[in-house]
């Protein structure tokens, strides 16, 4: 099994100006089956992109191991595909060229390659777009190529970082759903980072509401909102009461973790 288990993971940084010890996360423990998603949530500084790019091999961790299918994660690897809030794409290319870069990289054959992209190209609806410069598209579909570029690549889990950050409502609603389907008919595992408390009860199977100083998971809820959405109107599920009371008590935990950090508690 591609399980995802991170044991005992810490960070700590050393605040360049001062020179003290900072620690951004401590003893951070979990298991992340595979085809679950999950996402994290908490305030500014609890550690959430950090904890993202240690499982993407970009960091190492101060103390703790992290382990994929039984392997002990010391960099990044295939395994793992990752798609970054601005997508992190390459504007001088078209569609299909920055879809197939991690192909051209695995030297996979040409016309495999066309076929994998024609797929998933398909897949998030730029069917026709292959030959589009990325400039010419909008902040929602440069990010369905992003999503597009991760999974031809076939890696085992898909890590996000605020995917959906920097789009407009409508647009970021059709991606939650995008983002769902994709879930459900790839049986990917998925770990997606938002500040976003409602996209992150909509989208997470799993949800990990996380504290600062130091970053560490302060509750974890397992919901049905990710599974509903499959089938139900998104903006029904929000209006929905059971939804609304998870909303406000994830809202009031974050809200007196930020009081705290002000200094106003």
């Amino acid at each position: 099994m591609n399980d995802l288990k991170c044991k005992n993971l810490s960070m700590t940084f050393t605040n360049p100006q001062t020179g003290a010890a900072v620690e951004a996360l401590k003893d951070i423990n979990f298991t992340l089956k595979k085809g679950e998603l999950l996402s994290v949530l908490g305030p500014s500084g609890c550690g959430k992109t950090t904890l993202l790019n240690m499982i993407a091999g970009f960091i190492n961790p101060t103390a703790g191991e992290i382990f994929l299918g039984g392997k002990n994660i010391d960099g990044p690897g295939v395994e793992r595909g990752m798609v970054f809030q601005q997508g992190a794409l390459f504007e001088w290319l078209t569609v299909s060229e920055n879809v197939s870069y991690g192909l051209r990289m695995k030297k996979t054959e040409k016309k495999e390659s066309q076929r994998l992209v024609e797929k998933w190209l398909d897949i998030v609806g730029l069917k026709g777009f292959d030959n589009t410069p990325i400039y010419q598209l909008s902040g929602g579909m440069q990010q369905r190529v992003a999503l597009a570029r991760c999974l031809v690549n076939d890696p085992d889990v898909i890590l996000m970082d605020e995917p959906l950050g920097a789009l407009d409502a409508l647009t970021r609603e059709k991606m939650q759903s995008l983002i769902l389907e994709l879930w459900k008919e790839t049986g990917k595992t998925i770990m997606i980072i938002t500040h976003s408390v409602e996209e992150a009860i909509l989208l997470g199977e799993r949800l990990f509401v996380m504290a600062p100083r130091p970053g560490r998971i302060q509750k974890e809820y397992n919901l049905p909102f990710s599974q509903r959405g499959l089938h139900e109107s998104l903006r029904a599920i929000k209006q929905d009461s059971e939804f609304s009371k998870v909303r406000e008590e994830v809202l009031t935990m974050i809200w007196d973790m930020e009081e705290e950090i002000m200094g106003r508690a």
